[in-house]
């Protein structure tokens, strides 16, 4: 008889991927129960299993779907509990409990090295810097954001602004796309702000942040802003000039493609909402709003306009915007701006009858274009499946809204036309599933659920020629 390995043994076999995984859902099921508690909704009962754990998902995935307005179901303590899973959610399990090990000064055993790799795409010997790196900015951008935020606030809801600004804030910069202003306007976001720059620009910036991805976040303060804080505190100059001060490859890639996002984005919202959901407001309104709901589709789940009231080509364009995301590593989802170019940059290579994928005059290595390919598949997939059950079991919701929320959950931008809470329960599983795969990764969970070794690299297999196009 086999003999059973202790649990401690078992846990440290599981593979890292798996492990990620496995820690996400426990996350969740945990939120789900704490926000089942009476003491956690301002009627005081008991909330529903299935909305908790919706909620619970949301929050921890950063979505931002929700089936009641979070100010209005929701007393302070429960607020302060989907806070909590925001934050965990944004910079991702392992990365915060990795990372206060690392401030904490303990020293890192090799399977949290290969952990915190998996799930910040950096290399096992700069996890230590990273993680610093990932937690200090990210207190520190919510710090900011939130010191912002209360020049507005403040004063227009005393002492309670305060709260209101470090819970958008954490949102903005998580991307998740939960608010508490429904005293204001129920389930209205930020409609209330749409001309008002201090706070959808604030948000907009938090957001952009977040979004860019922790990898290029570190390697801009590394190669850009330390090296001339250093020159603040060394009067030997030559020590920082001959430093490497050149972006890395990854990073002008998403900084080129987040750029034009969200340019693109801004035009395409403007003039298709010019007399539509943005009739009401003037020209400068319109450009903060367009700006606004470029940054936001991404990812975040905001919105300074009623998206029910756009225009069905807006909502479309919308839709291809979720679908992207934010960067790689990230507080965002989406399949991720670099899979974006790297797809783009294999179409123009295989046109032009390269063999291989070419971007920016470097060459992109095979795995990279495969797990590109295979991570839109799969997104394509985990909306498809959703949308078909929401559209096939819930007659009075058409196709566009069917996709258009199943969009939102996999890319975990949380962006709604209003129609999440009146679902029905495969749909609503159907969405928590969605935005499950889509922060855990599509890929990353087909791994995590397989977990197959790979065939021996020395195996030798015949070709197979098959015809396409």
């Amino acid at each position: 008889m086999k003999e059973q390995l202790p649990i401690s043994r078992r846990i440290k076999n599981i593979a890292p991927v798996r492990l990620i995984t496995i820690s996400f859902a426990l996350v969740i099921l945990i939120g789900s129960g704490l926000l089942m508690l009476p003491i956690v909704a301002r009627d005081g009962q008991t909330f529903h299993y299935l909305d908790a754990l919706f909620t619970a998902t949301s929050a921890t995935c950063v979505t931002g779907l929700t089936v009641v307005d979070t100010w209005t179901h929701f007393n302070g303590l429960g607020q302060a509990v989907i806070l909590f899973f925001i934050q965990v959610g944004g910079l991702g399990v392992v990365t915060f409990t990795t990372g206060f090990t690392v401030l904490m000064r303990r020293k890192l055993g090799l399977k949290d090295m290969v952990l915190a790799s998996e799930n910040t795409s950096g290399t096992g010997l700069e996890i230590p810097r990273l993680l610093k790196t990932i937690l200090l900015f990210t207190l520190t951008a919510e710090l900011i954001g939130a010191l912002i935020l209360m020049v507005r606030f403040v004063p227009e809801f005393g002492a309670y602004g305060i709260w209101v600004s470090v819970f958008m804030a954490v949102s903005g910069y998580c991307n998740a796309g939960f608010d508490i202003l429904g005293h204001q306007l129920p389930g209205g976001s930020l409609i209330n702000y749409a001309g008002d720059p201090l706070v959808s620009l604030t948000i907009a910036l938090l957001i952009i942040i977040g979004g860019l991805g922790f990898i290029t976040i570190s390697d801009i303060y590394l190669k850009k802003m330390y090296p001339h804080i250093l020159t603040l505190y060394k009067r030997n100059q030559k020590s920082v000039q001959h430093k490497k001060t050149s972006l890395n490859f990854h990073t002008h890639v998403a900084l080129i493609t987040t750029a034009v996002l969200l340019v693109l984005g801004t035009v395409v919202i403007f003039v298709c909402e010019w007399s539509g959901s943005m009739a009401d407001l003037n020209w400068g309104e319109k450009i903060n709003a367009s700006f606004f709901q470029s940054a936001s589709a991404r990812t975040a789940g905001f919105a300074s306009v009623n998206i029910a009231q756009e225009r069905s080509i807006t909502q479309a364009f919308t839709i291809i915007l979720m679908f992207i995301g934010a960067s790689p590593a990230s507080t965002g989802g989406g399949i991720k701006t670099t899979t974006l170019v790297v797809l783009i940059a294999t179409v123009f290579s295989v046109i032009r009858g390269n063999e291989d994928t070419v971007l920016l005059r470097r060459m992109i290595d095979k795995a990279t274009v495969y797990r590109a390919l295979a991570i839109t598949l799969w997104g394509i997939l985990a909306v498809m499946i959703p949308t078909i059950i929401i559209a096939t079991t819930n007659e009075e919701v058409g196709i566009l809204s069917a996709l258009f929320e199943s969009a939102s959950a996999f890319s975990t931008a949380g962006i709604s036309m209003g129609i999440t809470s009146s679902l029905n329960v495969a749909s609503k599983l159907a969405l928590v599933a969605g935005m499950f795969i889509g922060r855990v990764g599509p890929v990353s969970l087909a791994l995590a659920i397989a977990m197959r070794k790979g065939r021996h690299s020395s195996s030798v297999l015949p070709e197979g020629k098959i015809i396409v196009g």
